[in-house]
């Protein structure tokens, strides 16, 4: 099958860490990927935020194709919207005249708006993940989010427009249920784990010796919950704290949050046991889930939560919010915890007595790898996907293997 996967800010090419690169770039890439090892052919549509070729291979079977909508620079997600009818038109012109794909998948309700309008010149069935929900972040961030007024009317009526709507999470379907959009329109699918990348055998991050490392790996944004760790830290003794995330260690003095970070650190006594490490290349990534003793992720809510994956994958044990995805992805007392929310108390007991007790923590990281790669693995991801396109495009069976 030829797919179309429209990401309009988040591209595969980004450099991770960033406010607006995350989760969703590398869901693209690797589900990109992982589709085109099956023997699909792809492209993938950003905008164009540089000056880059208007087309960059990602891999085998995979382009990248940046399309003009807007300035050819740099903008934040929620100054996109005025250059998504641009985005359209151009789209709907490459797939009349250049490549049409048997299915379009939008990722992020902006690039669904740009995918349906450009459907429906050339007539490509479309698919839509959300990512994450407006309704989700004004419940959580009120007059803090800065997302377009339109955004939440736009998320419902794309729910009724597309031809499916893949969630990612139950929590996800029942949010959108509650919108008004009809559960048969969807087809629930998680995010993956690259599992050979991400394996418990493999180099580790040198530690400080004598001290426990509690890793959380997270864009410098209130919403992670990076600050209800800081101020558990005081409660759990020789114990050090490293944030992977934001931008380079070296520019860490600029950043607003991460000044704001250190300053707590140092009204709760625990500047000494607190490293903000920064951006950290993908492919250290491994290195630095296996010197860790857990990782603890702790946002105020989250759509699904590929860290956490990652962790797993590494046979990490994990402490987690009780929000979104992480309730599907970390079973409770099997794989990991789960604690309540922005409750820095309860977060350092939890902490503390899964620190305390090797035997648990062991058996917590075996079950982790064990679920990640049963149950997340890319390819089995990719295979699931592409029955959904098969379906919503009436193509045979044998286009699915």
């Amino acid at each position: 099958m030829r797919i179309a996967m429209i990401s309009e800010h988040a591209s595969p090419l980004a450099t991770l860490g960033g406010v607006d690169a995350g989760g969703q770039n590398t869901h693209v890439a690797e589900l990109s990927a992982a589709l085109a090892a099956e023997g699909h052919e792809l492209r993938v549509y950003t905008r164009r935020d540089g000056e880059l070729p208007e087309v960059v291979p990602l891999g085998d079977g995979v382009e990248v194709v940046h399309v003009p909508a807007g300035p050819a620079g740099p903008l934040s997600k929620d100054e996109l919207l005025p250059h998504m009818g641009a985005f359209a038109e151009w789209l709907a012109a490459d797939w009349r005249d250049t490549w049409k794909p048997d299915v379009a998948h939008a990722h992020f309700w902006m690039s669904g708006l740009a995918t349906v309008t450009a459907s429906r010149d050339v007539g490509v069935p479309v698919l839509q993940t959300y990512h994450a929900l407006g309704s989700v972040k004004r419940r959580h961030q009120g007059a803090a989010d800065t997302s377009p007024a339109q955004r939440i009317g736009y998320e419902i009526a794309l729910g009724k427009a597309v031809d499916r709507v893949v969630v990612q999470c139950q929590d996800e379907v029942a949010e959108l249920v509650r919108m008004g959009i009809p559960r048969p329109r969807m087809a629930l699918v998680p995010s993956g784990v690259n599992t050979e990348r991400f394996a418990p055998a493999g180099p580790a991050v040198p530690r400080v010796p004598g001290m426990a490392r509690i890793l959380t790996v997270a864009r410098l944004v209130e919403r992670k919950g990076i600050e209800d760790l800081v101020r558990a830290l005081p409660q759990v003794p020789k114990a050090e704290l490293v944030v992977v995330g934001g931008p380079p260690a070296g520019d860490m003095a600029e950043d607003p949050y991460a000044c704001k970070l250190g300053a707590l650190a140092r009204r709760c006594g625990v500047e000494d046991r607190v490293r903000l490490a920064g951006a950290v290349p993908a492919h250290e990534m491994p290195a630095w889930y296996r010197s860790a003793d857990l990782l603890a992720a702790t946002p105020w809510y989250e759509p699904f939560g590929l860290t956490v994956l990652e962790a797993m994958a590494c046979g990490v044990p994990v402490v987690a919010s009780a929000v979104g995805g992480l309730v599907d992805t970390v079973v409770d007392g099997v794989t990991g915890d789960l604690v309540v929310p922005r409750d820095p108390a309860g977060l350092a007991r939890t902490v503390r007595r899964l620190l305390a007790d090797d035997t648990r923590r062991i058996s917590y990281g075996a079950a982790a790898c064990d679920r990640a790669v049963h149950s997340y693995a890319w390819p089995r991801i990719a295979r699931r996907l592409a029955s959904v396109y098969a379906a919503v495009a009436g193509a045979p069976a044998e286009a699915v293997a």
